[in-house]
């Protein structure tokens, strides 16, 4: 897991049970939403025992499971 996948992955981690948009996500660690964006699209193949994520409308919802 990269550096930016790691910061994503413990975010979610620790806010666990709470659903984040990926621009959540970066206004909260303070990084580019492009990066977080990649960062998930990454984690969702690598992580779907751990995350969970949805599509509502245009928008993808992450959560810790």
């Amino acid at each position: 897991m990269g550096m930016g996948q790691q910061e994503v992955f413990s975010f979610l981690k620790t806010n666990k049970g709470k659903w984040y948009t990926s621009k959540d996500i970066a206004e909260k660690l303070r990084v580019s939403i492009g990066s977080v964006t990649n960062n998930l699209k990454k984690l969702r193949k690598t992580e779907k025992d751990t995350l969970d994520f949805k599509l509502d409308g245009n928008k993808y919802y992450y959560m810790f499971k």
